[in-house]
């Protein structure tokens, strides 16, 4: 008979690749679904780029939102029951998304609040998948377990990637319907199948107040990071950060969680356990994840962007047509998924053995190295060293994931797995919506100063120097997304000085007309500004992933806490006594015992 380990092992990790699947599975289609086959929104349009913002963001910004109040209740009412729960939820999500009925505009918002109800469904799977595999396996396998699992969820980034790309090509609405009968077959098996080995005190409250204090405090701080990306309503200026809304949520809802900590202190039964931060292990591991994730949760896009609006569009027009290049950057970017898959796995399974400090210190190392490798890179780069790097990243990021998670679910008491595991998934996800976040303002910042310049550039050369007032003052958002979404906005724009402005029409060559209408002529023009944009985001994420090696190098030798250990153990129930059991560092030749 198979081990209840390996059910729990395979049940969660099938939940958590289909949620950070549907993290990433949209970058790769939005230009299916916004297009004319899809709700047929047009993304230059003014006022849409808010949509655009949120069927990115939103997902994340719900997760981020709501995890670490999961993380508390599945302490209280049990983590298999919160883990099936969100496993029919995500399943309800991922159908009303396949259904969405509207067009335009109205189908723009249908797909959102149907994106926040498979968020919402992926909060509850994340913040409790962790604590179940550490409650399924002994300290010596939780390592292999955890780096597993890891894979999963962050090998489905990669993953979504790809399969969004593909999917799109037939149609867009396979983007979603692919997660159906998967969440159908995991919300049965996980009914049948996962037993609850949680150690709970049924005498635990909820946290009304923390609850309060850091829902209200986070949802507002990260709606105001994501409206303070739009242009201005009055149209002056790059982006709204000096708006008095995005001023006064991202001041606000930093109150908030400045307060929070304070109001934890004073609750007896608190769903953030500050306590749980006097453990080096656990503090150092989480404050590690923090700066790790701000470096690599924006660059994902940031490669997409690259990839998709200006190199593939630059080497690929002649041969492949527009619809098929988002696929073609999902087949591009699988070196990131090999490096991953390729040291996942094995960095848990070292951290068991060797413990996670020095496998994850260099696996962050790695990282920061691959981001200053990426500033060296022209926008007419050859693939082979960039996909190289690619995988250099990748590779790092596996080496350092489980081994870190391992680490800092190790260092906790059983009944302290809930709570830890929300803050853990908390952390990330915050840090990478934040970071998508910070990497948009650096580059849409940068190239609001470069971008006019290379655009006069580009249409001197092109024999069109008085368009150059006309398109210097184009938004960079506008631009940005336009990249991205393979869409060539230079036919629109001679439409529009066509009918609007005939002489200025008239005055351009015809040969110069066509240069510019050619695909590859938008993504050519800004593919200098662009590049120059990403090494600034490039050396943020190298600081911050170098940063967070640092932090990861102070965590300390192996650590376990006196009651961590697995109910399959026979002992398990003599050696655990309390909440408050003393923790202890453990003896690397007795932890194979």
């Amino acid at each position: 008979m198979v081990k209840y380990k390996w059910v729990a092992l395979s049940n969660t990790t099938i939940g958590v690749l289909m949620a950070s699947i549907n993290g990433t599975i949209i970058l790769i289609s939005l230009p299916a679904i916004l297009g004319p086959n899809g709700i047929n929104v047009n993304p230059t349009a003014p006022g849409t780029f808010i949509y655009l913002i949120w069927l990115i963001m939103g997902y994340n910004i719900i997760t981020a939102v709501i995890l670490l109040t999961l993380g508390r209740l599945s302490d209280i009412f049990g983590r298999t029951r919160l883990f099936n729960i969100g496993f029919v939820i995500f399943t309800v999500g991922s159908i009303l998304l396949f259904l969405t009925p509207g067009k335009g505009d109205i189908g723009a918002l249908e797909l959102i609040v149907f994106r926040l109800v498979q968020g919402l469904g992926a909060a509850f799977l994340f913040a409790n998948s962790t604590a179940i595999l550490t409650d399924a396996f002994p300290v010596h396998e939780r390592g292999k377990a955890l780096g597993l699992n890891q894979v999963a969820a962050l090998g489905g980034s990669f993953v979504g990637l790809i399969l969004g790309g593909i999917l799109a090509v037939y149609d867009w609405r396979l983007v979603f319907l692919v997660s159906v009968p998967i969440g159908i077959l995991g919300s049965v098996w996980s009914l049948l199948k996962l037993q609850d080995h949680s150690v709970r005190d049924k005498n635990q409250k909820i946290d009304y107040a923390g609850n309060v204090v850091f829902g209200v405090g986070i949802t507002i701080f990260l709606l105001g990071l994501t409206y303070g990306l739009l242009p201005p309503a009055n149209g002056s200026g790059v982006m709204d950060w000096t708006s008095p809304w995005v001023i006064s949520g991202l001041a606000g809802g930093a109150f908030l969680l400045i307060l929070f900590p304070f109001v934890e202190r004073m609750v007896k039964q608190p769903m953030f356990k500050l306590s749980l931060f006097r453990i080096r292990a656990f503090a150092f591991g989480n404050l590690a994840s923090l700066l790790g994730s701000l470096g690599r949760g924006g660059v994902m896009f940031m490669l997409i962007i690259l990839l998709q609006g200006i190199w593939l569009p630059i080497h690929l027009a002649a041969s492949v047509p527009y619809a098929d290049i988002p696929f073609w950057a999902g087949i591009y970017m699988i070196p990131m998924t090999l490096g991953f898959l390729t040291m996942g796995p094995l960095g848990g399974a070292l951290s068991d053995k060797y413990g996670a400090r020095g496998i994850a210190t260099i696996g962050m190392a790695i990282v920061a190295a691959a981001f200053l490798i990426l500033t060296l890179f022209s926008a007419n780069f050859s693939y082979i060293p960039f996909g190289a790097t690619l995988y250099m990243m990748g590779f790092g990021s596996g080496m350092f994931a489980a081994p870190n998670t391992a680490a800092i679910m190790n260092s906790v008491s059983p009944d302290n797995r809930g709570v830890a595991s929300g803050m853990v998934a908390t952390v990330r996800n915050i840090a990478q919506t934040a970071s998508l976040g910070i990497f948009f303002t650096i580059v849409i910042f940068a190239l609001s100063t470069n971008l006019p310049g290379y655009l006069s550039t580009a249409l001197t050369t092109a024999g069109a120097p008085q368009l150059i007032p006309t398109l210097s003052i184009t938004p960079p958002t506008e631009a940005l997304f336009s990249a991205f979404l393979g869409y060539n906005p230079m036919v629109q724009i001679l439409t529009n000085i066509h009918n609007l402005a005939p002489s200025l029409y008239s005055s351009l060559s015809q040969s110069a007309i066509d240069t510019l209408s050619t695909r590859s002529w938008f993504a050519v023009a800004l593919a200098p500004a662009v590049m120059q944009s990403l090494r600034d985001s490039f050396y943020i994420g190298a600081l911050l992933s170098g940063m967070a090696a640092v932090l990861s190098a102070f965590r300390g030798r192996k650590y376990e806490h006196q009651a961590n250990m697995s109910r399959e153990d026979p002992s398990f129930q003599e050696k655990y006594n309390d909440e408050h059991a003393p923790s202890h560092y453990v003896d690397m030749e007795k932890v194979e015992h």
